[in-house]
């Protein structure tokens, strides 16, 4: 990519454990979770479903018994000893989901677009399942497109800033309007320029890379504050060009689980807007924060939202919420043919109960959370953590644990072996202590039993480990 913006300076003490709830406020690990960011009903988690009378005590489905209010997660096929602690990489189907989708195969198998009983189910169910993810982003249905998952979102919004960039330039040039490249006797406009920060997901960051190496577009990657975790709104307003048309910053990341100051960065670009000929459209993806923490898109002030269904309880399925599609925002077809589409919150105690046993085992001086910022806010489940010590790295933590499942980081880097987070040394953690790294992000049902068994296994895992060497 293009030379990346200098970063706001500063150091950070690696003892410093002060961090922020997700509402700004010091976190206290016997409180409640802000009732701000509960979810209002069990449609905005399971939004294909279509009923949800189906929860039963013990997390299956059974028809006969009626909801009682409290989330049972079900997670089938594995050993009743082992816990699972990374939902930040994929959390399991809810139970009502299963069975609305179930049914939906059985019984809305036909074309949507046809008129026989079959397709007519189908797109009254797609209606609903559209209604229900407006909802659940603060958007109307008609702002929600579904996709594949993430990525084609993603690739989506990357697509349609480049054309509506380039309808910009042939517009400019119908109505006579000139622009001379510097140093250059052509009136070629400049490519497009698009800005991300430099801990994205790999959907944002390998296609922004494509298109820079396919000279398709400039791109800038905007580090991340060392002193914050984030990307800070100067910082990026700083790397702002006449020829930039898309920024596209992650609401929550998946490894730190700080959240990014999207709803500032939208105000300030919104100003700047209004003095621009190029509009520069705003895109979030909000993947990790769904279901964790309060999203609403018209609040935010965001073009585009990416929602990813498996990482909050559904299916391996994608949407794009696009404010106003090919109005108010534009929306380009990637590809063309049948015309389909118009050409929650897990526990913060969980939390904070792991945090405060993993210091009460290990002892503050050997434990460093990779999460905390001061002053940043955080995602509710999310609890990055380097056991720190020699022959601790986490894979090998990780490895030799007999009950926790959980991961070093996302999962799309397995193929990095022992190499430290990328994203963990951009945020200014030493390489030493990233290398240690374990990403222990909690569900909805996970109890504190749970992370009582997860601590001493880990305790028991580092004992083995420590007496090998």
């Amino acid at each position: 990519m293009s030379e990346p913006v200098k970063a706001s300076s500063g150091t950070r003490d690696p003892r410093d454990h002060s961090h922020r709830s997700v509402d700004g406020r010091p976190f206290s690990h016997h409180s409640a979770a802000s009732d701000d960011h509960t979810v209002t009903s069990l449609d905005d988690h399971h939004a294909l479903s279509h009923h949800s009378d189906t929860g039963g005590a013990n997390g299956h489905a059974h028809s006969d018994l009626p909801f009682d209010g409290h989330i049972h997660t079900y997670i089938p096929d594995m050993d009743e000893d082992r816990i699972y602690m990374d939902y930040n990489a994929t959390t399991p189907l809810e139970p009502q989901v299963i069975q609305a989708v179930t049914e939906a195969l059985h019984e809305a198998w036909g074309n949507p677009s046809s008129t026989y009983t079959p397709g007519v189910k189908a797109k009254k169910i797609i209606t609903q399942a559209r209604e229900n993810v407006a909802r659940m982003v603060g958007g109307k249905a008609d702002d929600i497109i579904f996709t594949s998952g993430g990525t084609e979102a993603n690739n989506l919004v990357f697509h349609s800033a480049l054309e509506a960039y380039r309808e910009s330039c042939r517009t400019a040039e119908q109505r006579g309007e000139r622009h001379r490249r510097e140093n250059s006797g052509t009136s070629a406009w400049p490519l497009p320029h698009i800005l991300v920060s430099n801990v994205e997901h790999d959907s944002v960051r390998l296609t922004a890379e494509h298109l820079l190496k396919d000279a398709t577009a400039d791109v800038t990657s905007v580090p991340v504050s060392k002193l914050t975790g984030r990307v800070e709104v100067e910082d990026v307003l700083a790397a702002v060009r006449p020829s930039t048309c898309l920024i596209s910053i992650m609401m929550a990341n998946n490894e730190t689980g700080v959240l990014m100051p999207i709803r500032e960065l939208c105000q300030r670009v919104s100003f700047v807007n209004r003095q621009r000929q190029h509009r520069i459209l705003l895109h979030t993806d909000a993947a990790q924060a769904i279901g964790k923490v309060r999203v609403d898109a018209r609040d935010l002030g965001v073009d585009y939202l990416t929602i990813v269904g498996h990482k909050f309880y559904a299916p391996r399925v994608g949407a794009l919420y696009v404010n106003g599609p090919g109005t108010t925002t534009p929306l380009y077809p990637m590809l063309f043919g049948g015309g389909q589409e118009r050409n929650f919150r897990p526990g913060q105690q969980s939390r904070d109960y792991l945090e405060e046993q993993l210091e009460a085992i290990f002892g503050r001086e050997r434990i460093h959370f990779n999460s905390h910022f001061p002053d940043s806010e955080t995602l509710p489940n999310t609890c990055n953590v380097s056991i720190l010590g020699a022959g601790l790295q986490g894979r090998k933590v990780l490895s030799s644990c007999r009950r926790l499942l959980a991961s070093v980081g996302a999962a799309c880097h397995s193929h990095r072996g022992d190499r430290p987070s990328h994203i963990l040394l951009s945020c200014g953690i030493p390489e030493e202590v990233a290398a240690n790294a374990l990403r222990l992000s909690v569900g909805r049902g996970t109890s504190r039993a749970e992370v009582g068994l997860v601590v001493e296994d880990l305790k028991n895992a580092v004992e083995r480990l420590e007496g090998l060497n």
